[in-house]
């Protein structure tokens, strides 16, 4: 039978359907597989971390600018020496900057330094955590994908993102704590403070990654999402405990001799402070006035780090928290390929 029979020549013939996705170009990339799995999972954490970084830097630029133009303002007038704050103009010029650099101090470096806990609470522990709650953790290792490349491409968005964000935050914490605070007319913040250490350099940055390491192990080991949470929380904390506490020892102290009753160099961290008697002998305050042995005292002795021992005292630290980031991370990557 002729197909003329069936179709109308006289008919043009029906046009192909079209495909309701867009056709592949040759050389246009497209997201695919765990790539693009792991892009979808964190789109809330992605969107909560850039929200996060673009407040904290319109918070940072402001304290910038604004002390950058009560200094010009205190130079022009001969306001910004110390002796000339006695006299009630410079005393009114130098009052606005009271406000950004109580911002900073007081509200940023607190913000700053809650951010790794933040980040191994609400991002680390429910990674895998959820996983094993949801019973998906059962499917994902029924695909063709093996589990160490699951994890290692859902570990990579959150990594990088976590990344990124603090060491952004990092720099820009740090360049306004070094431009506006230190070297500003006021000039006090000593770098070794407890909100200030935790918020500048490299400690961000460490911290976070270390805390991200440790929340993904726990909520593998814990497999419940609240009790991951707050297991890592504790945790968290009790390391930063620790780290404080041998923090003095990670770097030399400088020692000195300085007149009785001195007061510690400037935005230095004093660690430690003794009366020298007349034989050599070196003895605490404390014990000077309750015993009354230092009437001939010559003067104190001072172990303390300065400023300048900021850089190498975190980089230590750094190491530190950076080699107890691969064992977590290890851990969790053998636990998975069981």
């Amino acid at each position: 039978m002729s197909t003329d029979v069936l179709t109308d020549p006289t008919k043009p013939a029906p046009a192909p359907a079209r495909r309701s996705a867009t056709p592949d170009r040759p050389g246009t990339p497209r997201l695919r597989g765990l790539i693009w799995l792991t892009l979808r999972q964190n789109r809330a954490l992605l969107w909560a971390l850039s929200a996060l970084l673009v407040l904290l830097t319109a918070d940072l630029v402001w304290i910038h600018v604004v002390d950058q133009h009560i200094t010009g303002v205190l130079r022009r007038t001969g306001c910004y020496s110390p002796e000339s704050w006695d006299s009630n103009k410079c005393w009114i010029l130098l009052s606005p900057i009271n406000r950004p650099n109580f911002w900073f101090i007081s509200v940023l470096q607190p913000v700053v330094t809650a951010v790794p806990l933040l980040i191994g609470v609400f991002i680390g522990a429910p990674l895998l955590a959820q996983e094993h709650e949801r019973g998906t953790i059962r499917l994902i290792r029924a695909q063709s994908v093996s589990p160490v490349r699951w994890l290692a491409a859902r570990l990579a968005v959150p990594g990088l993102a976590v990344l990124a964000a603090t060491g952004v935050l990092a720099s820009l914490m740090t360049w306004v704590w070094w431009t506006d605070i230190v070297h500003g007319p006021v000039a006090f913040d000593p770098p070794f403070q407890f909100f200030t250490y935790p918020a500048l350099g490299v400690a961000p940055v460490a911290w976070s990654l270390f805390a991200l390491a440790l929340g993904v192990l726990v909520g593998q080991l814990v497999r419940r999402s609240l009790p991951a949470m707050f297991l890592t929380g504790a945790l968290v904390a009790i390391v930063h405990g620790l780290v404080r506490w041998a923090r003095p020892s990670f770097y030399p102290t400088v020692d000195a001799v300085a007149p009785l009753r001195a007061m510690q160099p400037t935005n230095a961290w004093l660690v430690d402070a003794k009366t020298i008697l007349p034989d050599g002998s070196r003895v605490d305050s404390v014990a000077c006035v309750e015993t009354h042995r230092c009437d001939g005292a010559t003067g104190t002795w001072l172990s303390y780090h300065p400023s300048a021992h900021l850089v190498p005292v975190q980089l230590v630290e750094a190491g530190i928290l950076l080699a107890l980031t691969v064992l977590a991370l290890t851990a969790a990557f053998r636990l998975v390929r069981r």
